[in-house]
């Protein structure tokens, strides 16, 4: 029976294959093409002759699309019919990978032979091993898409075959070992050019090396190189290593800012989707080219340090489309140790949090979207010291942009020292908006008119008994308990608007008029239109 089924299989290929192989060539008659002195009715003639064609070929493209998906539905009902005969996997095969370690591939392709050992193994079984294989390859980057699979018996005349065997093929052919690419990008008060290098593939592993550089406005300069490598041939298990040299003007902050380190981490994918992320860096960083008008603040933080951490990211995205989700729900903590028995000159504890669900109306394509995010900074003492110092400006959080509470300036919300934005310890931000499609252009593309609400607040650590002076663990407390305490102070910072969104593939786009509704002194809105660009948007 199994023999009856494959032969089904190859003739449902074979009536097709044969149908375009015997279908008609059509050719343009052009025989009066080279007489110039021909009257109009040839020239008639031509355009009902091309018109004609025109339709024949349309008729022979609809006859061949029928009898594809008449094939498809034929081996459709041919898998399911015999999904539970008895099938023995007796090789697997994967042709064209030819720079690809052997050993690298027979981890993806070993579940496929070794299921068979479990018991009863059906053809269903197979092509569901089969299946979660090939997924597998394209998820490591190195294949062009699609991989094919094809099934076949083994020589019958082979004293080692059965009737039960199949031969596995899997046809995976790699792409090219490099891409190189050049370009622009233009965002939210910022402008750069860019050279991309990525190498692929580089030891048969599916390793990949990328090298970056751009030159720009804001970012002056950025240089990066990073190694990544999936481990025991498995694409939710990678290891990463970076290294980095930028220079950043901090517009914000009468500074410019210099970034040089690396770090290492390690990933993985959870059984229910989650992913984590653990490493170290280690960072120097520089605080230099003030302007005359820096404040006091920065430049009391000018000069070099060195940040010596470990960080965990926990990620749980359940969005259908995560730049303009329709519904699903998002949550995120980011926590980060430094210093300590790690060394380096500055010692906290940097915790943050993010929530966002998206919930939507029936099937109008009108979608809510609610989140909310918060941080804190807690300052930890010192190696060989019993108080902690408090948070430089590289490290506090900054608040305020088209990103996330829009209708302020980059980071205009917080503390400020007479022009510059200095950042806080601790934050909570909120926002809500109600995306529309666009009339007459139709929910299902990526346009949406939208109308917000945001708000949030940015607060520092102060020393509730001696401002300015180091604090011990119970100073530290006290101050993270007013700081807390203030946050429900009052109103937040508040703007609301409307505007029009559109999800790029690569990016989500914003162009939204904004009005303040509530500010305190010293934070620095913007009424008025606002362009902004992003991949996370509050």
């Amino acid at each position: 029976m199994l023999a009856l089924a494959f032969q089904a299989l190859n003739d449902a290929r074979d009536v097709s294959e044969a149908f375009v192989m015997s279908t008609p060539k059509i050719q343009l008659d052009d025989t009066n093409s080279s007489m110039a002195s021909q009257i109009e009715d040839d020239v008639f003639e031509k355009l009902k002759n091309k018109s004609n064609h025109r339709k024949n070929e349309d008729d022979l493209n609809a006859r061949v699309s029928a009898q594809h998906n008449k094939a498809q539905e034929r081996l459709a009902e041919l898998v399911d019919d015999n999904s539970s005969l008895p099938v023995t996997v007796s090789s697997v095969r994967i042709l064209n990978a030819n720079r690809t370690r052997r050993g690298f591939l027979q981890r993806v392709v070993n579940p496929i032979l070794s299921a068979k050992n479990a018991g009863e193994y059906t053809l269903q079984d197979c092509l569901s091993e089969v299946g979660k294989a090939t997924e597998t390859l394209n998820r490591f980057g190195i294949f062009k898409q699609p991989i094919k699979v094809f099934l076949d018996r083994p020589d019958p005349t082979l004293a080692t075959s059965s009737p039960t065997d199949v031969d596995v093929y899997i046809h995976a052919t790699e792409r090219g070992t490099y891409t190189i690419k050049t370009g622009t990008e233009a965002g939210a008060s910022e402008a750069d050019a860019y050279v991309h290098a990525e190498l692929r593939n580089l030891f048969g592993g599916a390793e990949t090396l990328n090298a970056h550089g751009s030159l720009g406005t804001r970012t002056r300069s950025a240089y990066s190189l990073a190694f990544d490598t999936p481990i025991l041939s498995n694409p939710d298990f990678k290891f990463q290593a970076n290294g980095f040299a930028s220079s950043t003007l901090k517009s914000w902050a009468s500074h410019e800012e210099t970034q040089k380190g690396g770090n290492s981490k390690l990933l993985w994918q959870a059984k229910n989707g989650s992913q984590h992320e653990f490493g170290y860096s280690g960072i120097w960083r520089q605080v230099t080219g003030l302007a005359e008008k820096a404040s006091p603040t920065v430049r009391a933080d000018a000069g070099d340090s060195f940040k010596s951490s470990v960080t965990h990211t926990w990620l749980n995205d359940q969005r259908d489309y995560p730049l303009l989700p329709n519904k699903g729900y998002l949550m995120k903590t980011v926590s980060e140790l430094a210093g300590g028995p790690l060394g380096g000159d500055v010692s906290f504890w940097r915790s943050e949090a993010e929530s966002q669900v998206a919930l939507p109306f029936g099937d109008t394509g009108i979608t809510l979207t609610a989140g909310l995010r918060g941080g804190l900074l807690y300052p930890l003492a010192q190696r060989g010291s019993s108080t902690a110092q408090h948070s430089r400006i590289n490290d506090r959080f900054q608040l305020g942009g088209p990103t996330n509470v829009r209708g302020f300036r980059l980071s205009g919300l917080g503390p400020h020292d007479g022009p510059d934005a200095v950042g806080g310890d601790l934050y909570a931000a909120g926002g809500a908006s109600l995306l529309f499609p666009v009339p007459k252009v139709g929910k299902e593309t990526p346009l949406r008119l939208q109308a917000f609400i945001n708000g949030g607040r940015l607060l520092s650590l102060k020393n509730p008994d001696k401002e300015g002076k180091a604090m011990d663990s119970a100073a530290v407390q006290k101050s993270v308990k007013q700081a807390v305490d203030s946050l429900s102070d009052g109103l937040p910072s508040t703007t609301a608007g409307f505007g029009i969104v559109y999800a790029h593939p690569v990016a989500r786009f914003e162009i939204n008029f904004s009005l303040p509704l509530v500010l305190r002194a010293r934070e620095e809105a913007r009424k008025g239109l606002s362009f902004g660009v992003g991949v996370e948007f509050l």
